[in-house]
């Protein structure tokens, strides 16, 4: 640990924590919302249930932090999380303060489907406290049944990693099964080196959260036609029509 990458990492975890009593609030009422007037099946709270819950849960985990990374506009309320360039407990504790504007909407097919809201509530929970551990250097490799069925250290430290062919991969919560699934999935074999390949040059954790879209604003002004505007926040972060020129984003290096 690194006192200014820790404190940096921790004062990001509590403006995300203040931010997060309203906007989760908000996503939870919407679920509630929609469980109570719109539901389609009336689910019963049984083991099995609570299964198919977390596996719902996990797998709309997953399709959240794939588009996060591969949507302009929603990378910027995810970015925060992978400024850092170590990789620690306190690291998972670095997050967006905007980022659960985005990711309460995509549980709420979950109150659509069903789900009883406490239940959900809860497993979410859950299913966001397993992912803490994960940030470790510690811990090199857990036993292979485990390593093909969950997120682990291994997994995780490559989804925080720039090098080239690791970036984009390991979006899995608890389960890595979605990305094996769904052609995501990168074993951990070079060393990673963490971070973002336009890295973040302060500890100022309020900036934290601003800092990519200054530079997509940025970009937004020099890309001509409402076409192409609407592209750039839809497309991959770096992206830019090639009549611009080469994007504000350098490409992600191995060093």
């Amino acid at each position: 640990y690194r006192l200014n990458d820790a404190m940096s990492n921790i004062s990001c975890g509590i403006s995300q924590q203040v931010s997060g009593v309203f906007m989760k609030s908000i996503g939870l009422l919407a679920y509630v919302l929609l469980y109570e007037n719109f539901r389609l099946l009336d689910i019963p709270n049984t083991w099995w249930s609570y299964l198919l819950l977390f596996l719902g849960i996990d797998c709309l985990y997953y399709f959240f932090h794939r588009y996060c990374h591969e949507i302009n506009i929603f990378w910027g309320t995810h970015v925060v999380h992978h400024q850092s360039e170590d990789y620690n407990l306190s690291v998972a504790l670095r997050q967006s303060a905007f980022q659960s504007l985005i990711s309460s909407v995509f549980y709420l097919p979950l109150a659509i489907l069903g789900f009883d809201p406490i239940p959900f509530l809860l497993l979410n929970t859950l299913q966001t406290l397993y992912q803490f551990w994960i940030h470790t250097e510690a811990i090199r490799k857990m036993p292979s049944w485990f390593e093909f069925v969950f997120n682990t250290p291994s997994h995780h430290r490559v989804h925080h990693g720039r090098n080239p062919e690791y970036i984009d991969k390991n979006h899995g919560g608890t389960l890595i099964l979605f990305d094996r699934i769904f052609g995501t999935f990168q074993e951990e074999k070079a060393p990673v080196v963490y971070g973002v390949t336009k890295p973040l040059s302060t500890w100022n954790p309020i900036w934290a959260n601003f800092d990519y879209y200054k530079t997509l604003w940025q970009e937004f002004i020099l890309v001509k036609g409402l076409g192409n505007k609407f592209r750039l926040l839809i497309e991959k972060p770096g992206w830019r029509p090639a009549s611009i020129g080469g994007p504000l984003f350098p490409p992600a290096v191995d060093r």
